[in-house]
C-alpha cells in the first residue's frame, strides 16, 4: 500500500466530517420539523419538571431504602428501582435535548385564511366524513384526539392551501383526496 503524502492526509483529514462540531450545533434532522405550541411545550417543560424534582427524587429514596436491605442481587425492589431511575434519566435527558432546540410557535400567521402550523382545521374525506384536526409539531402528538403532525403526510399536503381546496396523497390503500372546509386559529374563530 502506497504511503501518503503530508498534503494527502491533511486533505482526507478536511473531507472527513466533524460529527463533534455537527450534534454541538443541533442542526434538525431533515424532513423533521422542530416548532411546538406555547401548550405543547409548557406541557414538556412540565414533565420534565415532574420527572427532575418529585419522580426521581422519590425513586432515588425507595433505591436507597431497599439498598440498605442488604443482598442486591435478590432483591427485586432494587433492582427495578434502578431500572426506573434509568427511565427516568434517558426521558429527562430527551426532553432536555428537544427543549433546546424547539422553536414555540405562539401567534398565529399573517395570512390565517390558509392552513399552516397551529391551524385548526375541518376537512371532509372522499366518503363525506367530516374530521376535525390542529396541525402541530412531533412532539404533541397524542396529547389529544385529533392532533396530526406537521410532518405527517397529510400535515405536509395540508400545509399553505386555504379553505375550499382539495388535497391528495398516496396511501398504503391507495390515492386518497380530503376537501378543506374551514381553517381557524385560537383566538379568532
Amino acid at each position: 500500500m502506497p504511503s501518503l503524502t503530508k498534503s494527502a492526509m491533511v486533505l482526507c483529514k478536511i473531507q472527513t466530517p466533524d460529527y463533534s462540531r455537527m450534534a454541538a450545533e443541533k442542526k434538525p434532522l431533515p424532513g423533521i420539523s422542530n416548532y411546538i405550541t406555547a401548550e405543547g411545550e409548557k406541557r414538556l417543560r412540565d414533565e420534565l419538571n415532574y420527572l427532575w424534582k418529585v419522580e426521581r427524587p422519590t425513586v432515588t429514596q425507595s433505591v436507597s431504602d431497599a439498598a440498605a436491605l442488604g443482598d442486591r442481587s435478590e432483591n427485586a425492589e432494587y433492582i427495578y428501582g434502578k431500572k426506573r431511575l434509568r427511565e427516568i434519566d434517558r426521558r429527562v435527558r430527551h426532553l432536555s435535548k428537544r427543549l433546546e432546540v424547539l422553536t414555540i410557535v405562539d401567534k398565529p400567521p399573517a395570512d390565517t385564511s390558509r392552513i399552516y402550523f397551529g391551524a385548526y382545521l375541518r376537512i371532509e374525506d372522499e366518503d363525506g366524513a367530516e374530521h376535525h384536526y390542529r396541525l402541530v409539531g412531533r412532539d404533541e402528538i397524542g396529547d389529544k384526539p385529533g392532533y396530526i403532525s406537521v410532518d405527517a403526510p397529510l400535515g405536509r399536503a395540508l400545509l399553505g392551501k386555504p379553505a375550499g381546496s382539495e388535497v391528495e396523497i398516496s396511501t398504503p390503500g391507495g390515492l386518497r383526496s380530503w376537501y378543506v372546509l374551514d381553517v381557524h386559529y385560537a383566538g379568532n374563530s
